[in-house]
């Protein structure tokens, strides 16, 4: 995994052509890039995103963030109601308590 100025880049090998390949996978924009060695697909990544970045000023246009902070989700009332009464039991708003498991979950 890559990351520059938040963009976040994941690789793959094509053993066949002997090419590292990756794509920004945190945006809804197209941003890919390749090298043949780990210092040239470094160097691909950030001047493909630094690419990406000047090209939408160029253009006047906002660049895809990579992500809004904002996060969605959509469950059963049951599960909600469950979930709201074990952050009210830890003293805590539903928004808090699910960032906090959330991370706990993604640091595993």
């Amino acid at each position: 995994m890559l990351e520059h100025k938040g963009y976040i880049g994941c690789v793959e090998l094509d053993d066949e052509a002997g090419v590292f390949h990756g794509e920004v996978i945190n945006t809804r924009d197209v941003i890919t890039f390749q090298g043949t060695s780990v210092e040239e697909l470094e160097a691909a990544f950030r001047g493909s995103v630094d690419d990406y970045l000047e090209f939408c000023a160029e253009r006047g246009e906002q660049p895809d963030k990579p992500f809004s902070g904002k996060f969605l989700l959509r469950t059963t009332p049951t599960i909600h109601r469950k979930l709201f009464v074990a952050a009210k039991l830890a003293g805590k708003s539903l928004n808090a308590w699910a960032e906090e498991e959330l991370k706990r979950a993604a640091q595993s």
